[in-house]
């Protein structure tokens, strides 16, 4: 549980279990970010975290990234109870996949990789090896109008939440297009 005063500032979540080195560093972020987002935010603010919609999905290509990400909405969650007394509303936009630059960059990589390696007996190893052209069409398949997100799907979520959503803490809003549901 993240326990928060403006005295510990989340003091009494157990530091051993976040740096253990065996957390990923989407877990340490999420609750560092959060933790400091509960320090600097006035009364009746909002907190906003960015998860995925892989939470609510299953496909084992991103079993190790989902599980990566898990901790947000658990932290996002928790931390919403703990601020109810100033007003703050605390929520967690997950996105579905995004045809972001790194989906690119990986997918120019992989190409260029498999290609040095066809002649080699090495194997290939990336943290997303899974990212070729058919997943990305798979990812898409999953989604209103067979397209990923984008960023323009996500910023009227976002503007509701912290203008009119006052109301709306502790959730975590999964704006993927039906790619997954809860």
């Amino acid at each position: 549980m993240i326990r928060y005063s403006r005295k510990s500032h989340i003091s009494s979540y157990r530091s051993s279990c976040i740096t253990n080195g065996k957390r990923s560093i989407n877990s340490k972020a999420a609750f560092f970010i959060l933790k400091a987002g509960a320090r600097h935010v006035s009364d009746g603010g909002k907190l906003i975290s960015i998860g995925t919609a892989l939470l609510a999905a299953f496909t084992g290509n991103y079993t190790s990234y989902a599980g990566s990400k898990a901790p947000l909405e658990h932290f996002t969650r928790g931390l919403a109870k703990e601020l109810l007394g100033r007003g703050i509303s605390v929520n967690c936009v997950a996105p579905g996949p995004m045809d972001t630059r790194m989906l690119a960059f990986l997918s120019i990589v992989l190409s260029i990789a498999t290609a040095i390696l066809a002649n080699s007996d090495k194997t290939l190893a990336f943290f997303y090896p899974q990212e070729n052209e058919g997943s990305i069409a798979y990812l898409k398949s999953g989604a209103i109008g067979g397209r990923l997100t984008e960023v323009g799907d996500i910023a009227p979520v976002i503007k509701f939440l912290v203008t009119e959503g006052a109301w709306i803490s502790g959730q975590t809003i999964f704006a993927n297009g039906g790619f997954s549901t809860r």
